[in-house]
């Protein structure tokens, strides 16, 4: 009899400790909830600031290039296979370019694993030709078609933001149907597009023994006119009437691992430089980083693109890879997929001091090289939104930049206008420090009642004469991540057009 006693009360207790759980867990998913919904109320308040007459409107001009996307589910696409797949996979299984199933699987198989973007050549047209039409067959119903390509996603994005955009493309007339028709177009019309092929992934989605910690993408591409970046010389015969306020530079990654004659990609990048030192001084000039693989071009860049730009853009594989190249001349492998604030803002400072650096120690002859300093930083990650600009620069608007960039980021993923709350979660930390470096750093708590905390800083670029104090404001906004990701290929582009659109 007692131990029947003892049992009912065991049994008793059982059920209210669920009870309890039941009800704080309840009680926890109310709070996250309501906090969600404050931090959200903010941003769109920050959003609304911004009220212009729109009377010119801005103009941006962008190159180069666009293409077909292809996409489709990564793990329904590629079968695992433990014989080709190891159950570890490490940098040394990365290749720069794909010539294989094998090289395709394992490469596929380490980004996965990490969540992180990545882009791949496929020299061979015909393995690239074979994978699209195992796609278009054998899964016809899983599979998607989207205009591609930087400069196309971008260019609608600041359509959309009440701009006049002139897109530099070439691109069949079955593509250009699929841009607003008051997009200015500089390129001839071309049979076939380039295609992408897109292998998507969302979080929690398994291949083999592998988990992704996040939703992103895997491109294979085996392009024939963007590599070249064709639409050049088409956009350099109307640029310089048509004055833009903003000139953005992108698709270059298309020339990584691409099998050119000697001298000639240098040459190309050569008239790229041309074309935009001879942009009026007004005009502002954006880099859109991506994913770069082969050093050569990277040192390229940092010759012939980086110390003629206002602005760069890029996530947060693009930024670790740039400072792994400036500060070590090698490329980085995946790198975390949710870094922290702190480390984040550190390689900000980072690229800005050295690329500052370069400047003020070319100061003499800045006017006949026409060089620029960048005065801009946008980095955009699933967390949050990172934006580094110079006091007095061009660049203003910083908070709201920030706050549009992180609506942007869930409106596109979750591809919906309206937010809704329950839709949405937040990975970001509720504090963050803003620097690794104990003396320099300040704790910030996250307020969801002002979700975009600004601050200003005094950066000291030390050169070979005399080292230069220079003031920065830098802006960290949290983002309402997606909880069902629909489509990550062009997130990147949006995101940081958004951002653009609002600071000139």
């Amino acid at each position: 009899m007692a131990l029947l006693k003892y049992m009912s009360l065991i049994t008793t207790c059982s059920v209210f400790a669920a009870l309890i759980s039941i009800v704080w867990q309840a009680f926890l998913s109310l709070k996250q909830l309501n906090k969600v919904t404050q931090i959200l109320t903010s941003l769109l308040a920050i959003e609304s600031q911004l009220k212009r007459p729109w009377e010119p409107k801005p103009k941006v001009a962008l190159g180069y290039g666009a293409c077909s996307d292809l996409v489709i589910s990564g793990t329904a696409f590629l079968n695992y296979s433990s014989a080709i797949v190891p159950d570890v996979l490490g940098p040394e299984f990365t290749v720069d370019e794909i010539n294989d199933e094998a090289e395709l699987l394992q490469t596929f198989g380490y980004y996965f694993q990490n969540g992180a973007a990545a882009e791949r050549s496929m020299p061979n047209p015909y393995l690239f030709r074979k994978l699209i039409q195992i796609a278009k067959k054998q899964h016809r119903d899983g599979i998607q078609w989207f205009i591609g390509g930087n400069a196309p996603l971008m260019g609608i994005r600041f359509d959309k933001e009440g701009w006049n955009v002139l897109l530099g493309a070439r691109m069949s007339h079955k593509l250009r149907r699929l841009v607003p028709n008051h997009i200015k177009i500089a390129g001839e019309q071309v049979e076939e597009d380039d295609i992408h092929l897109i292998l998507e992934y969302k979080a929690g989605e398994t291949w083999g023994p592998f988990t992704a910690p996040r939703a992103n993408r895997y491109i294979l591409h085996n392009d024939q006119n963007n590599p070249h970046l064709n639409s050049l010389e088409h956009l350099q015969k109307v640029v310089k009437d048509y004055q833009p306020d903003l000139f953005v530079i992108s698709g270059v990654q298309m020339m990584d691992s691409y099998k050119f004659e000697v001298g000639i990609r240098e040459e190309r990048l050569l008239k790229v430089n041309k074309q935009i030192n001879e942009l009026s001084p007004r005009t502002q000039i954006h880099f859109e980083m991506a994913s770069y693989v082969e050093i050569e071009l990277l040192l390229q860049l940092r010759k012939y693109i980086l110390p003629y730009v206002d602005s760069l853009g890029m996530n947060e594989q693009e930024l670790e890879n740039l400072v792994q190249v400036m500060e070590h001349g090698k490329t980085s492998f995946a790198s975390d997929s949710n870094p922290r604030v702190g480390a984040t803002l550190d390689h900000m400072r980072k690229v800005f001091g050295i690329l500052a650096k370069d400047y003020y120690q070319n100061a003499s002859s800045v006017i006949k090289t026409k060089r620029r300093m960048v005065t801009r930083i946008h980095l955009h990650t699933l967390a949050f939104q990172a934006m580094l600009t110079v006091k007095d620069s061009a660049w203003k608007n910083t908070q709201i930049g920030a706050a549009k960039a992180s609506l942007v980021a869930h409106r596109y993923v979750c591809q919906t206008q309206m937010i809704n709350p329950e839709s949405a979660s937040l990975i970001m930390d509720d504090s963050f420090s803003t620097s690794l470096d104990a003396e320099k750093a300040q704790r910030i708590q996250l307020d969801p009642q002002n979700a975009v905390p600004c601050w200003t800083e005094t950066l000291r670029v030390e050169t070979s004469t005399k080292p230069r104090d220079v003031e920065i404001e830098i802006c960290v906004a949290p983002v309402l991540v997606c909880r069902v990701a629909k489509k990550t290929a062009g997130a990147g582009d949006n995101i940081s057009a958004a951002g653009l659109s609002q600071q000139l």
